[in-house]
């Protein structure tokens, strides 16, 4: 049995045919926060097994990216914060290598752990979103995946929310050498507070982030809009517990079709956090997979060049099922619902299905709720210009392919054995049990 995309979990979108582009590196799945800690980067290599298995990879172009650089990370972030990442070892936390006080000045701790090979899957997840970019830049995809991306919660000069590198903000700058407006949306449970801050100040970039009211990191209120020239270039929807499939669907539509309308970008970048499913270890909402990918589905009938990255999840098995089928909604592909035998198979138990349904959690959002947080944010967007203009000016160099070699990491150089199993993730690292 297959089942086809419905009018709903495509978003009413259109059926052309785009060029997909898909990143990943094997490694990724290698590292880990440690025993216990609820983020967890083998869920980026549980979601391409699927896809493999699913034969999804014949539909697109699979590329293993080039590893970011300390250089093209300081492209955003601090030169000193950047450097302490690139020497940081596990070895110097409570020694000579690192006092309080530096834990402290760039936010480490049991939220941001330093875990071997920090800097290494750092530059994995960074460097799939920057060559994501440039893939749309250079007119060879029109859309472009980088599931092991969407840490937005980093900042200039600090760790925040298990996010050390900003991704997102390193792939928006690489869009904006291209492109006058670029639009960032966020379906993360979370607000994205990171990106929001990177651009708060310009109209160069929009944000709009649809997230969980008073809780982590605490920002993105209603009126938080920008500032100065960036002033109503922030949307902020800020949402109570139970958020279900309609409602979701209901303000996510009418919100992302004015701002099209009305900001034009040339590019467009949807941070997918799996953490607003239903059932997620951190979340609060009730969608299902479904409805989370309508999203992803109402993006892409606009025809504009996206880059489309991961972000959070915590259900390890639900966050690969959604990320892999958000990846045939990409392509538009029809799946079917018996999941197909992979290495992961038993992580799928009892019901062996590609499908994260939504539960009987009582909604706190209600229709009068919605409708004037709908009715405020429009009004607020109804303040910018209609595509706001740009001045010209020479496209900056592109640091992507940089000619300094000692400035770029080889991707065909492997580590060595006894590296990778020091890094290979424990048996009860995988484990899906509540009891963590």
């Amino acid at each position: 049995m297959t089942t086809g995309f419905s009018s709903f979990a495509l978003g009413g979108g259109a059926t052309q045919k785009q060029r997909v582009s898909y990143f990943y590196d094997d490694d990724v799945g290698n590292y880990t926060y440690g025993l216990g800690h609820p983020m967890k980067p083998h869920r980026v290599r549980m979601c391409h097994t699927l896809v493999t298995n699913y034969g999804l990879y014949k539909k697109m172009d699979v590329i293993r990216p080039k590893r970011a650089t300390a250089r093209q990370m300081t492209r955003f972030h601090n030169d000193e914060y950047v450097d302490f990442l690139a020497r940081l070892t596990p070895d110097m936390v409570g020694g000579e290598g690192m006092s309080e006080s530096t834990k402290h000045l760039f936010n480490l701790g049991d939220d941001c752990p330093v875990f071997d090979g920090l800097f290494e899957f750092c530059s994995i997840s960074a460097g799939g979103s920057i060559a994501a970019a440039n893939k749309l830049t250079r007119g060879e995809s029109d859309i472009a995946i980088n599931w092991a991306g969407g840490l937005h919660h980093a900042k200039k000069t600090e760790a925040s929310g298990f996010c050390y590198i900003n991704d997102i903000v390193l792939a928006i700058l690489e869009l904006l050498r291209f492109h006058q407006r670029v639009l960032y949306i966020d379906i993360d449970i979370h607000h994205g507070d990171g990106v929001e801050e990177a651009f708060y100040t310009t109209d160069r970039v929009m944000t709009a982030s649809f997230h969980m009211t008073e809780f982590f990191p605490g920002t993105g209120k209603l009126e938080e809009t920008g500032i100065g020239k960036g002033k109503n270039y922030a949307v902020n929807v800020p949402l109570q517990k139970g958020m279900d499939d309609w409602s979701y669907q209901n303000l996510f539509e009418p919100i992302i079709k004015h701002i099209m309308e009305w900001y034009r970008p040339g590019a467009v970048v949807l941070q997918c956090g799996a953490d607003s499913l239903a059932g997620d270890k951190l979340g609060c909402f009730n969608l299902s997979m479904k409805g989370h990918a309508n999203c992803v589905a109402y993006v892409k009938s606009f025809g504009i060049p996206m880059v489309v990255v991961g972000g959070g999840g915590y259900t390890v098995r639900n966050v690969a099922r959604a990320w892999t089928f958000e990846t045939a909604v990409l392509l538009n592909e029809q799946l079917p619902e018996e999941l197909p035998f992979n290495s992961y198979f038993e992580y799928y138990g009892p019901e062996y299905r590609l499908d994260v349904p939504a539960n009987n959690m009582k909604n706190d959002n209600t229709p009068e709720d919605l409708h004037n947080l709908k009715a405020q944010i429009i009004e607020n967007l109804r303040h910018i210009p209609c595509a706001p203009s740009v001045q010209m000016q020479e496209v900056p160099r592109d640091y992507s392919s940089s000619d300094d070699e000692d400035d770029e990491m080889d991707v065909d150089t492997r580590i060595t054995r006894r590296l990778a199993d020091s890094r290979i993730v424990p048996d009860e690292e995988l484990s899906d049990s509540e009891d963590e």
